[in-house]
């Protein structure tokens, strides 16, 4: 029996770890449980382009519109002509929508949720189903993956070698190598700069998507979902002043809300407007209740964060890195699908579809493991990430420029720390370098417009090649 090793325990490693142990793979997820993923904290639902008046069609040109036209359009198509599919997929193992509602850039109310924390339910149910299937589960942190000549032999964990004939990256982004996140800590991407350093290629690195609605209270650094402005809820200053269409995309809302908070004024998400919080966002509503802020009566003061990284580990349609037997799923990996910003909820989308058509390939192509030559443990050690943090957050944030970046890369030099997350951090900064223009997640103050010869991706094997 083949073996499948999924680091990551978030939506698209059980979904791809559920349909691997369905076709007879001995599969092995390893992680620190499916409470500590983005999944588990994603609040406000998914989008399925299913309900009478909407189409697969409208909800592609939403995200190509979303991101600025750098999408893979074949990328883009087959993701989202899979969405019925993922739907199925949840629906059958036990996952229950309760409505579906409007997004920012979304045309059609597509975004499936369950009670506005659809990720806490729905990974409930990944769970469950991936323990019936059989699928076996180690509590820990794959520090490195085992790579000899461009050919995956499975991760370490604990300094000792778990050997698989597959591999799959399940880890999620690297949001958190930025100072301010309100995702998981484990995010920082380890394992992407890992894979860079053995001979894959990472894609489109320098697109980072804040949130608008970042939450900075004595709770600790929350998120207010994107459902609370489609529910009605207003963005304004101390003054009571509006200055922003609260439903663009997030990408011109954060720069918005940037831009007050440097002229020196506070923002407010105003949703006294909203009948039944309570009813409508229970998770929002305990911890902002729990810092003293009750919602129908007080201004919640808001600030954009690093959310979801668009780049990852660069993959073919078909979910395989350039490393043999090494495939990528989810936060982790980058294909297109997202051009240079996502649209609101294609994420645990791209999570499902993803996690199921890398058991397609892997399915397909059977791999195997073949004689293990001796494979060295190099790295024990993380180091100081929070220097990383420091500089990314100054110098690769919302707004960036030439200086700036430059100055990071300095900084970037003087850091101790992990040398898979200073090149992962220094990918960022180069790749933004290299992109003299503004597209979607990534905007320059000196080249603030889209120019036609950057309409392209960009990859990083070390230095950032566009």
């Amino acid at each position: 029996m083949a073996s499948v090793g999924i680091i990551g325990s978030g939506a698209a490693g059980l979904t791809a770890a559920i349909a691997l142990a369905r076709r007879g793979f001995d599969v092995t997820v390893i992680g620190k449980g499916f409470k500590n993923t983005n999944s588990y904290l994603a609040q406000a639902g998914i989008a399925f382009p299913i309900l009478d008046g909407d189409s697969p069609k409208a909800h592609v040109l939403d995200t190509i519109r979303a991101g600025k036209y750098l999408n893979d359009e074949e990328v883009v198509w087959s993701v989202i002509s899979k969405a019925s599919g993922a739907y199925d997929f949840l629906t059958s193992i036990g996952v229950e929508f309760e409505t579906s509602e409007t997004e920012g850039g979304h045309s059609f109310h597509r975004v499936f949720t369950i009670r506005n924390e659809t990720g806490k339910h729905m990974m409930k149910v990944l769970h469950m189903a991936a323990k019936e299937a059989g699928v076996h589960f180690v509590e820990g942190f794959a520090e490195e993956l085992a790579v000899s000549e461009r050919k995956a032999y499975g991760a370490f964990l604990g300094g000792e070698l778990m050997k698989f004939d597959a591999t799959v990256i399940a880890t999620g982004g690297f949001a958190g190598l930025f100072k301010y996140t309100a995702g998981s800590p484990l995010t920082t991407g380890l394992l992407i700069g890992d894979a860079v350093m053995k001979g894959a290629l990472a894609r489109d690195l320098e697109f980072i998507q804040f949130h608008p609605t970042g939450y900075l209270g004595k709770s600790g650094v929350k998120l207010i979902s994107e459902a609370v402005r489609g529910a009605g809820a207003r963005l304004v200053t101390e003054d009571g002043e509006r200055f922003v269409n609260e439903l663009s995309t997030r990408d011109i809302v954060a720069r918005a809300i940037y831009r007050q908070m440097q002229s020196g004024k506070t923002v407010y998400l105003d949703a006294t407007s909203i009948e039944d919080f309570k009813k409508s966002f229970p998770q929002i509503y305990a911890f902002l209740r729990k810092d003293g802020i009750d919602p129908a009566e007080d201004l919640i003061p808001v600030s954009p964060i690093a959310h979801y990284t668009i780049g990852g580990i660069a993959v073919d349609i078909w979910y395989r890195t350039a490393i043999e037997n090494l495939y990528a799923v989810g936060e982790a990996m980058s294909n297109g699908f997202h051009g240079a910003n996502r649209l609101a909820s294609n994420s645990l989308l791209e999570c499902i579809v993803s996690g199921l058509e890398v058991a397609r390939t892997i399915a397909r192509e059977r791999p195997k493991l073949g004689e293990v030559r001796e494979i060295p443990y190099r790295f024990d050690s993380l180091g100081d990430v929070d220097s990383i943090r420091e500089v990314l957050w100054e110098h690769a944030g919302i707004v960036r420029s030439g200086p700036f970046l430059r100055e990071g890369l300095r900084k970037l030099d003087s850091v101790e720390a992990d040398p898979r997350l200073k090149l992962l951090a220094g990918g960022v900064m180069e790749c933004a370098l290299a992109r003299e223009e503004s597209r979607g997640a990534h905007y320059r103050e000196d080249f603030p417009v889209m120019r036609k010869v950057f309409e392209r991706p960009s990859f990083f094997d070390g230095r950032c090649r566009l």
